[in-house]
C-alpha cells in the first residue's frame, strides 16, 4: 500500500533561515497547479529564457539538420584551386562560398555547421557520462552516509582539487587524441559536481516532514530514496545539467584547440578550426572570429536558459 506524500520544496526563506512553505503552497494553489506546472509558467514569463531557448533551439535545429542544410560534405574541400600561399578568399568574394573558405579549401559555412553537430555530439554524450556517473556517487552517498558517504566525499574533494579543464586535459592525453577519448575526460571531470550537488540535496531532503511521515508509515529506505527523496533533490541537478551543456562545449574546443581531439585537419569542429585559423590571422582573421562566435554564442544560450531554470526552481523566489 502507497501514500501520496507531498513534494518538498526545499528549506525556506527570509526569516530563521527557512522559506514560508505556507506561501509557497498558496502561490501553487493560486496558480492552479503544482511545482512543475509553477516553473514552466515563470518560464514563460522570464525574458531571458526565452533568449536562451531561442539560441539553443537553434543550435540543436543546425546541429540536427547538418547533412541536410549544409552546402558541402563534412571533409569536402571544394575551393581548394582558389587557394594561394598570400591570399584565401574571404566572405563575400566567391557566390557559392558565403563565408569564405579555410587554408584547405574548405567551405567555412559547411564547417561551422558540421562543427554544430561535433559540439552537440561532444557536448550532450560529456555531461551525460558525467551526470550518470555523478549521480551514482551522489545518490549512494546521500542513501547510505556514515562512513560509505565520508570516503565517497573525501575522493570527489581530491578530484575537485585538480582544475577541471587540466583534468580534461590529463584524461585526454592519457586516453589518446580520439573524440571519444575528449567525451569521457570530460564527462569524468563533471563528476564530483553532480555528485556533490545531488548528495547536498538528497541530505536536505532527508529531513523534511514527508520523509519522517514515510518512516513513521514503515516504508523502508529504498522505496523513501527513490519513491520521495530522489524525484525531489534531482532538480538542481537538472539546472547543473543544463550550465554544464555550455562548459562541455567550451571544454571540447579547448581540448580540440590543444590537439587533443584527433581527426583530420580538415574535419569539422570548431576548435579544430581555431586551432588552424592560428597561422592565417593575418591573411583570413575571420577564419578565428567565426568559430569563435560560434562557440561563445552557444554556450551563451544554455547557460541564460540554465539561470532562468536554477531562477524558476528557487523555492526563495517562488514564494512572491
Amino acid at each position: 500500500m502507497s501514500i501520496a506524500l507531498p513534494p518538498a520544496q526545499g528549506p525556506s526563506a527570509e526569516s530563521g533561515g527557512s522559506i514560508d512553505t505556507v506561501a509557497i503552497a498558496q502561490a501553487d494553489l493560486k496558480n492552479g497547479g503544482g511545482f512543475w506546472s509553477d516553473v514552466f509558467r515563470r518560464l514563460r514569463r522570464n525574458p531571458t529564457a526565452w533568449i536562451g531557448a531561442v539560441i539553443v533551439l537553434v543550435f540543436l535545429a543546425i546541429a540536427l539538420l547538418a547533412p541536410v542544410i549544409a552546402p558541402y560534405p563534412e571533409t569536402a574541400l571544394p575551393g581548394a584551386k582558389f587557394i594561394t600561399p598570400t591570399h584565401i578568399p574571404g566572405p563575400g568574394e566567391l557566390p557559392e562560398f558565403p563565408l569564405g573558405l579555410d587554408r584547405f579549401g574548405g567551405d567555412v559555412l559547411s564547417k561551422l555547421i558540421w562543427g554544430a553537430q561535433a559540439s552537440l555530439l561532444i557536448g550532450v554524450v560529456s555531461t551525460a557520462m558525467g551526470l550518470v556517473g555523478g549521480m551514482l556517487l551522489g545518490l549512494i552517498a546521500g542513501t547510505f552516509g556514515g562512513w560509505v558517504d565520508t570516503v565517497i566525499m573525501r575522493v570527489v574533494d581530491i578530484i575537485l582539487s585538480v582544475p577541471n579543464l587540466l583534468l580534461a586535459v590529463s584524461i585526454a592525453a592519457i586516453l589518446g587524441q580520439t573524440p571519444f577519448a575528449v567525451m569521457i575526460a570530460i564527462g569524468a571531470s563533471q563528476v564530483p559536481i553532480f555528485a556533490r550537488l545531488l548528495r547536498a540535496s538528497m541530505l536536505q531532503q532527508r529531513s523534511s516532514d514527508y520523509v519522517l511521515s514515510a518512516q513513521t508509515l514503515g516504508l523502508g529506505r529504498g522505496r523513501i530514496t527513490m519513491s520521495h527523496v530522489l524525484p525531489n533533490a534531482i532538480g538542481p541537478v537538472i539546472v547543473q545539467g543544463t550550465l554544464t551543456l555550455a562548459t562541455a562545449v567550451i571544454d571540447a574546443a579547448a581540448l580540440s584547440f590543444l590537439g587533443l581531439g584527433g581527426g583530420r585537419p580538415e574535419t569539422a569542429e570548431w576548435g579544430r578550426m581555431l586551432t588552424y585559423a592560428q597561422a592565417e590571422l593575418a591573411i583570413a582573421p575571420w577564419l578565428a572570429f567565426l568559430p569563435g562566435i560560434c562557440i561563445a554564442v552557444t554556450a551563451l544560450g544554455f547557460t541564460l536558459l540554465g539561470e532562468a531554470l536554477r531562477e524558476a526552481m528557487d523555492p526563495r523566489t517562488r514564494a512572491r
